[in-house]
């Protein structure tokens, strides 16, 4: 009954979407209102029966409905609540569930949101592309990635759960599901976008659509990569919380080129400038996100992350190469309406800034892209199974980290137009001393290196410019002037350069070793000093783990250890961390010798911490960023106001940018 239930709930989305598209078609180019309004019961139709859907495969994991194929191979009696309900993303069929989930959810918000227009033709034309992404992964849930396929387990039949990997830590069951929010979300700028080539209206009119949406579905993908770097860290017990791993750098690449569309948005809000950029950008983002749905669904690629071999590679890659013809051919064909109202006056400028920032961004999602897919182009040309590691990665993206650091410092103290050296002294003094203190102070700690104490400097520069533009804003308008898109970009800037330097500290100044130790033996790395103090064995109904006693510094015990799950032949190890906001000690069990005698691997790395709050710092500036500024009206003639100095003028400058 789940299956059948749940299945005609797919079929029902996959009709609703198809339909709706059909109507929008039709009514925009007959000019039938009444037919384009139809988009709203239809989306709000296929929303419902996406839930439906949801819902079935969740009561049928809990009821261990093994008459489901999904079921049979992903739930067990065994699994955790936490665990059984997150298992619904932890193979394909699931993933692609949810993914419809989410993306049923912003068609329907949109439609809601602009019920009232849905007979303006740029509305129309973006919800009838939601439609059609819609339709397509309704689509592939009717065949190719059905989760409601049916089984007939024999008696006595139970299943073996999860991969035990995805059962290890409570990430799992979100760090997927803020991801897909991020990733999905894009799909509403990739829509107004194609809808401003398609009608015309290539102004600035569409960026003011969707500047907001943009800017949620970057923060989930933001929080999703932080959430997961997290996952990493505390599951895999390898030390490390980023390998440019395929799939890792999957999610990273339309990160890196939303990030360029956010910034240079504003160029084209208040210049009219660099409108191709902005819609490349943003159709450029949508298109990763389905080329890294591709790459981890496929069963190309193999990683922990990935999910297994699948037959819905080349139809994802099929609906990628669609996308990409379809944009730059509606790219070429409007070229004639898409030249700038304006140009730059001087590379010293806020948008010679923008548009530095756009190239960097675009060099470092190229060299990730190329470090991404060449293996694979190699392997299907001659059959050769190459990798590409992280020297390529570090040494590729190093200069234009640097760089990046460099403008986050420059371009907030760059006004619009032209700077004159005099005023861009003056606004760099601050940031200036802000990076030679933070050198000095790195020095003065024992920091070593060219490349971490240049990011050190470049961090401390980068964030003085930051603090002085907070400072600047507060001071004309107290705490309501962090509210905005440039003073809440501030914040993020800070929550950027936290996980900057927290990178180059973290990867530049790693110690790692490995010691065989008896019970009452120590080891010594970095400082710290573990005791090995013995085994201990806790059985519970879903795992049974063997963890080794383990005291660091005398400063308290830890347990890091290795797991056996029910059904499963696999060991996974867990674990454990002695965490501070200087440096980090973790433990990893690698095997028992004997029942006295242990392989731990100890790895110590300075200012882990400050990733995570990077990235929380991230989210509140994003928040901070969501919501409109205020902007300071004179209450008095021009002529009436009093003579200001260049930073005053500097902060309302700052706080007047419209959100």
């Amino acid at each position: 009954m789940n299956g059948t239930i749940g299945f005609l709930a797919v079929i029902t989305g996959f009709a609703a979407s198809a339909v709706g598209a059909g109507a929008l078609l039709y009514g925009i180019t007959s000019r039938r209102a009444e037919v384009s309004r139809l988009a709203l019961p239809l989306a709000l139709l296929t929303l419902v029966a996406s839930i439906v859907a949801f819902v079935m495969m969740e009561i049928a994991l809990f009821q261990r409905d093994y008459t489901i194929l999904f079921v049979a191979e992903q739930g067990s009696p065994n699994t955790p609540t936490l665990y059984n309900f997150a298992a619904l993303w932890s193979a394909l069929e699931g993933s692609i569930l949810l993914w419809s989930l989410v993306l049923a959810g912003y068609l329907g918000l949109i439609a809601v949101k602009f019920r009232r227009r849905l007979d303006d033709p740029l509305v129309g034309w973006a919800l009838l592309t939601i439609f059609v992404v819609t339709a397509f992964f309704f689509y592939l849930m009717t065949g190719p990635a059905n989760p409601f396929q049916s089984f007939s387990p024999p008696v006595g039949f139970e299943g073996d759960g999860p991969n035990p990997l995805l059962q290890n830590h409570p990430l799992m069951a979100f760090h997927p599901p803020v991801l897909y929010v991020g990733y999905v979300g894009f799909t509403v700028p990739f829509a107004f976008a194609i809808a401003a080539l398609v009608t015309g209206r290539l102004g600035e009119g569409w960026l003011v659509e969707v500047r907001r949406w943009s800017l949620i579905a970057w923060a989930f993908l933001t929080v999703g990569i932080v959430l997961g770097s997290w996952w990493s860290y505390e599951v895999l017990g390898w030390g490390g919380y980023w390998a440019w791993d395929p799939v890792e750098n999957a999610s990273f690449l339309p990160w890196l080129t939303g990030t360029a569309f956010l910034h240079s948005v504003m160029v084209q809000e208040r210049r009219g400038m660099l409108r191709v950029w902005n819609l490349s950008l943003v159709c450029s983002t949508f298109a990763l996100t389905i080329l890294g749905t591709f790459l981890t669904r496929s069963g190309v690629l193999d990683s922990v992350h990935a999910f297994s071999e699948s037959d819905i590679g080349p139809i994802l890659l099929g609906f990628f190469a669609v996308i990409s013809l379809v944009t730059v051919g509606l790219i070429a064909w409007r070229g004639d309406r898409l030249r700038s109202t304006g140009r730059i006056d001087s590379p010293l400028s806020r948008e010679g800034a923008f548009l530095a920032n756009n190239v960097l961004f675009g060099g470092f999602a190229f060299v990730v892209l190329l470090g991404t897919v060449f293996p694979l182009i190699v392997e299907s040309i001659n059959g050769n199974r190459i990798s590409v590691g992280n020297p390529y990665f570090d040494r590729m993206t190093a200069p234009i980290g640097f760089t990046l650091l460099f403008l986050m410092a420059v371009a907030p103290a760059l006004p619009w137009r032209k700077a004159s050296g005099e005023l861009l002294s003056k606004r760099l003094l601050v940031p200036a001393w802000f990076g030679v203190g933070a050198l000095i102070l790195s020095v003065v700690v024992g920091a070593r290196g060219a490349q971490p104490l240049l990011a050190f400097a470049l961090g401390g520069f980068a964030a003085g410019a930051a603090f002085r533009q907070l400072a600047l804003a507060t001071r004309r308008q107290g705490w309501r002037g962090l509210v905005g898109r440039t003073n809440g970009g501030m914040i993020v800037h800070i929550g950027v350069i936290l996980i900057a330097v927290a990178y180059a500290a973290s990867s530049s100044y790693v110690r790692q070793a490995e010691f065989a130790l008896t019970v009452g033996d120590t080891g010594s790395v970095a400082g710290h000093e573990v005791e090995f103090l013995g085994l201990e064995q806790i059985d519970r109904p879903d795992r049974s783990t063997t963890v080794a006693r383990v005291r660091v510094d005398d400063d308290g015990v830890y347990a890091p250890g290795i797991s056996t799950f029910p059904g499963g032949t696999q060991t996974i190890g867990t674990p454990s961390v002695r965490t501070s906001f200087t440096n980090d000690v973790s433990l990893s069990l690698l095997d028992i010798e004997s029942s006295d005698e242990v392989l731990l691997r100890v790895t110590v790395q300075p200012l882990i911490q400050w990733l995570w709050l990077g990235g929380g710092l991230m989210a509140v500036g994003t928040i901070f960023a969501a919501f409109p500024g205020s902007r300071r009206r004179p209450t008095a003639p021009a002529s009436a106001l009093p003579a200001r100095g260049a930073e005053e003028q500097d902060a309302e400058e700052q706080v007047s940018v419209p959100s």
